[in-house]
C-alpha cells in the first residue's frame, strides 16, 4: 500500500516532493523520488515486506525502474519460477519480484500475478512507460494526458492544478452515482486507467495504447458439479486466498462486523495463524444500525482478541475534515465515514487489516438481489400495464417515496432495473443521459440469469468505483492495508460458474457460504438479519448538518452544477427537512461537491464544458 507518482512534464524536484506530499498519509515510511533522462518517478512507501530501506522505491533493475502500490500475494511462487530461469535477488520484497518479472514475460507478467496493484514502469533504453491496474480495480491509477504530457497518480489530489477544469459529464455522472467511475475522472483530461488494463506509453512518438488483459467471461455454469463438491472447492480457494494475504512483516489483524463474510474471513483467519488474531468491530448507539454485540460472539467462538469501538455522532461529524481530505474527488458513499473511524482505532495495533469486502457481490448477498427476483416475477405483466400500475400511489400503503415504487413497477426489464439500482430512482437531473454506461453494458451479454447479469454490473461498476474506493482513502487515510479474500479473481470467476442457486436460493442469500461458515460459527449465532454498515444520515441533515447543509447548498453553488434541476432539488431538500420523505442520498451528493468545490477552488470551476 504506497503512492505512486510519474510524468514526463519538467516540474522540479520540489513540486513533485510538494504533490506527494498532498497524500503523504498513503506512505509515511519513506518518500522516494528519482528523475532518470525527462521522466520524474516519485513514491510513497508504507513498509509491509521487507522493512528494509533496499525495497524502497522508485525501484531499479538494470534499464527498468518501477514505482508499485500494492502487493502481490503469490510474489514467492513467481520467484522460485524466476529463481530456476536463473535469476538472483537481493531483497525480500514483491516489488523486485515484479520488475524482474517484467524483465523476463514483458506484459505477459500480468497473467501470472494474483494481487491488488497499480504500477508505472520506465524503459530507460526504449522510452517507454509500460503501466497496469489489477483485474477488479483494488487499487486506484489516474492519469493525465494532454498533447503528448502526462502524469500518473494512485490519487486525484496532486494532478490538480490552476488550469484544470471540470468535466460537465462527470458532474452529471456524480448525480447519478454518487461517485465518478472510471474511466471519468471530475476533471477533464484526467482519466482513472479502468481495472484489467495497462497502458503503453511511447514517450519520444508522445502516443499511448490501453489494452484489456483480463475481465469477466461468459458465464458457463458448472451444472455438472455437486454442490457439496462446489463447497469443498470454494471452501479450499477462500482457505488458500486468506493464506496468502496473511504474509506480511508487520502486524495483522481482520475486521469483524456482524455479517457472514467477515466472519468467514476471520474464522479461516483464526485457523490459519498460530497465535490469536486480532478483530476491530465499530458499534453504534442507535440499535438499528448496531452488529457489534454479533461481532462480540463470533469473536469468543473463534478466539479473536477483540476491539469495539462505540461509534457516537459527534465523532463521525469530527472526523468530516478527515474525509474531505482523503476523498479528493467527490465521494458520496457516506459509510466512508465509519470506515475511517475503523481504521483509525485498527492503526493502533496492527497495519494489516483483512476484510470481507467482496463477499456480496460474487455470492449474491445485497438487498437489491432481492429486489430483482421479486422484479423477475412480475416480468411477464405487460409493460405498459405496468406503467399503469406505476401511477397508482403505492408509496401511501407501503411507504418509501413514490418515484422508487414508479421507476421500479415501469423498468421495461430487469436490466433497466439493474441500471436504475446503482444510478438512483429519484434523479435530480434536467436531462437524464446515460450514454456513458455502454462502457458498462458487456455486462448483459453474460449470463441468461438477471441475478447473475446484475451480480456483474454490481462488480464491474459499484465494487470498483464504491466499495474499493471507500476501503483504500478510508484505509491510506491512516496507513493502513487492507487485504480482501473475497476479491480474489479466482474467488470471483469460481463463484460466477456456479448455479444460482447454489448462492441464492428461495430468498437466502450467500447459501454457499452460510454452509462455509458452519463450520466454525453455529448457525443460529450468524443466522441473524443484517443490519449493513451506515450512518443515520438522514437524521443527521434535519439535525446535526442541517445549518451547514443550508449554508452550501446555496443557489449560487446550485446554480454551478452542470445538468441539476434547482427546483426539483429544492423541493426534496424541503421535503426531506419537513420529515416527509429521505432525500438524504441526492442532498448528501450535492453537499460533498460543495466542500470540493470550495476546497479545491479551480479558477472557471464550472466553465469545465
Amino acid at each position: 500500500m504506497c503512492g505512486i507518482y510519474l510524468t514526463n512534464i519538467p516540474f522540479e524536484k520540489s513540486k513533485v516532493i510538494e504533490k506527494l506530499n498532498l497524500i503523504e498519509y498513503r506512505g509515511p515510511d519513506n518518500l522516494g523520488y528519482e528523475k532518470i533522462n525527462k521522466i520524474s518517478l516519485g513514491h510513497l512507501r508504507l513498509s509491509i515486506l521487507d522493512l528494509d530501506t533496499r525495497s524502497n522505491q522508485p525501484y531499479r533493475y538494470k534499464n527498468l525502474s518501477i514505482v508499485f502500490n500494492g502487493e502481490i500475494y503469490n510474489f514467492k511462487d513467481i520467484r522460485n519460477e524466476l529463481s530456476e530461469i536463473g535469476y538472483q535477488f537481493e531483497t525480500e520484497s514483491d516489488t523486485e519480484v515484479l520488475i524482474i518479472g517484467y524483465q523476463e514475460w514483458g506484459k505477459q507478467i500480468l497473467a501470472k500475478l494474483n494481487g491488488m496493484f497499480a504500477f508505472a514502469i520506465y524503459d530507460i533504453e526504449k522510452h517507454k512507460i509500460f503501466a497496469a491496474r489489477d483485474r477488479v480495480g483494488v487499487k486506484p491509477f489516474y492519469y493525465y494526458w494532454k498533447d503528448g504530457e502526462f502524469e500518473i497518480c494512485s490519487q486525484l489530489g496532486p494532478l490538480i492544478s490552476k488550469n484544470s477544469k471540470v468535466s460537465d459529464e462527470a458532474v452529471s455522472i456524480y448525480l447519478d452515482c454518487g461517485y465518478v467511475p472510471s474511466p471519468f475522472s471530475i476533471l477533464k483530461d484526467v482519466y482513472k486507467l479502468s481495472p484489467g488494463n495497462y497502458m503503453e506509453i511511447d514517450i519520444e512518438s508522445k502516443s499511448f495504447n490501453i489494452i484489456e488483459y483480463w475481465n469477466l467471461k461468459k458465464v458457463e455454469h458448472k451444472n455438472s458439479i455437486s454442490y457439496e463438491e462446489a463447497k469443498r472447492e470454494l471452501h479450499e480457494l477462500l482457505k488458500d486466498a486468506v493464506k496468502i494475504r496473511m504474509q506480511s512483516d508487520v502486524p495483522i489483524g481482520a475486521f469483524l462486523s456482524g455479517g457472514i463474510d467477515s466472519a468467514l474471513v476471520a474464522s479461516l483467519a483464526s485457523k490459519l495463524s498460530d497465535n490469536p488474531i486480532q478483530t476491530y468491530t465499530i458499534g453504534f448507539e442507535d440499535k438499528n444500525y448496531d452488529e457489534s454485540k454479533v461481532a462480540e460472539e463470533y469473536s469468543k467462538i473463534i478466539g479473536s482478541r477483540h476491539t469495539k469501538t462505540k461509534c457516537r455522532p459527534n465523532e463521525i461529524l469530527e472526523l468530516l475534515p478527515k474525509f474531505f481530505q482523503v476523498f479528493d474527488e467527490p465521494f458520496a458513499d457516506s459509510s466512508a465515514l465509519p470506515t475511517l473511524l475503523l481504521n483509525s482505532v485498527t492503526k493502533e495495533n496492527v497495519t494489516v487489516a483483512l476484510s470481507g469486502d467482496g463477499g456480496d457481490e460474487s455470492f449474491l448477498g445485497y438487498i437489491h438481489f432481492d429486489l430483482i427476483n421479486k422484479f423477475e416475477k412480475i416480468q411477464f405483466v405487460p409493460h405498459l400495464l405496468r406503467r399503469f400500475l406505476a401511477r397508482i400511489p403505492w408509496y401511501k400503503i407501503f411507504g418509501g417515496r413514490p418515484e422508487t415504487i414508479s421507476e421500479i413497477l415501469s423498468s421495461k426489464n430487469s436490466d433497466e432495473l439493474a441500471y436504475k439500482i446503482f444510478t438512483g430512482f429519484s434523479s435530480v437531473h434536467k436531462n437524464k443521459n446515460n450514454s456513458w454506461l455502454k462502457y458498462y453494458e458487456q455486462y448483459k451479454k453474460l449470463s441468461h440469469s438477471p441475478k447473475q447479469r446484475a451480480a456483474d454490473l454490481n462488480i464491474k461498476l459499484w465494487l470498483e468505483n464504491d466499495s474499493n474506493v471507500k476501503v483504500d482513502r478510508g484505509s491510506m487515510a491512516y496507513s493502513v492495508e487492507v487485504r480482501s479474500p473475497f476479491l480474489d479473481y479466482r474467488i470471483i470467476e469460481f463463484a460466477r460458474s456456479l448455479p444460482i442457486n447454489y448462492r441464492y436460493n428461495k430468498g437466502s442469500k450467500k447459501k454457499i457460504l452460510k454452509d462455509i461458515l458452519k463450520e466454525y460459527i453455529p448457525q443460529d449465532v450468524f443466522n441473524q438479519p443484517k443490519k449493513g454498515f451506515a450512518i443515520p444520515l438522514g437524521k443527521w441533515i434535519r439535525e446535526d448538518l442541517r445549518d451547514d447543509v443550508l449554508k452550501e447548498l446555496n443557489d449560487k453553488f446550485l446554480r454551478t452544477v452542470s445538468n441539476l434541476d434547482i427546483e426539483k432539488f429544492k423541493e426534496q431538500l424541503n421535503k426531506h427537512l419537513l420529515g416527509k420523505n429521505d432525500y438524504s442520498i441526492n442532498i448528501w451528493r450535492l453537499y460533498v461537491l460543495a466542500k470540493w468545490y470550495k476546497k479545491v477552488n479551480i479558477n472557471d470551476l464550472a466553465k469545465g464544458n
